[in-house]
């Protein structure tokens, strides 16, 4: 009722596009719950005078669930590119900056110009914010650490071969 002008000059009386509508954004909200959407809902129309598109309507519903200690995206992005090695021992905000830096690569959040390394890292990480406001939980795993191996030490025989082997080679 809020944009009843807006929605009218969108719809009309044509039921078909506005079915086809409704279905779009069904499937596309169907992962938040419905105090999530109306808590969007209620930000959107507090806050603009327009009609809302499904992206900023998708937009509102990851802000309206994300819990307290989850970053927005840039935020999530300078953490990942600011935490020391060894990644997983680190302590993280929250553990799907980890996974999304992760996935996205250390080596590219390192290298690469923002510009292009923020929009891949945004992408996956909305990707977990997701998972997280449909009730996901994530931990970081520490990495396994590698077996002991006991240390044989070679004998004076075969460090004499292979000594032998370098200078044939290098003859």
């Amino acid at each position: 009722m809020n944009y009843h002008n807006q929605y009218y000059a969108a719809f009309g009386d044509n039921t078909k596009s506005e079915n086809l509508a409704k279905k779009l954004w069904l499937s596309k909200l169907s992962d938040f719950g419905p105090e999530v959407i109306l808590a969007a809902a209620e930000k959107i129309i507090a806050e603009s005078e327009y009609l809302p598109t499904l992206h900023k309507m998708l937009n509102a519903c990851r802000s309206a669930g994300m819990p307290s200690n989850l970053p927005n995206p840039r935020r999530a992005y300078e953490e990942a590119c600011n935490k020391p090695s060894p990644k997983a021992e680190q302590k993280w905000s929250h553990p799907a900056v980890y996974l999304a830096a992760r996935d996205c690569g250390w080596h590219m959040l390192a290298n690469e110009i923002e510009s292009k390394a923020l929009p891949a890292f945004t992408q996956i990480y909305n990707g977990y914010c997701d998972r997280v406001v449909a009730g996901e939980e994530f931990i970081v795993e520490p990495p396994q650490a590698l077996p002991e191996s006991p240390q044989v030490l070679a004998s004076k025989k075969h460090n004499r071969q292979q000594l032998d082997q370098l200078k044939q080679l290098l003859n």
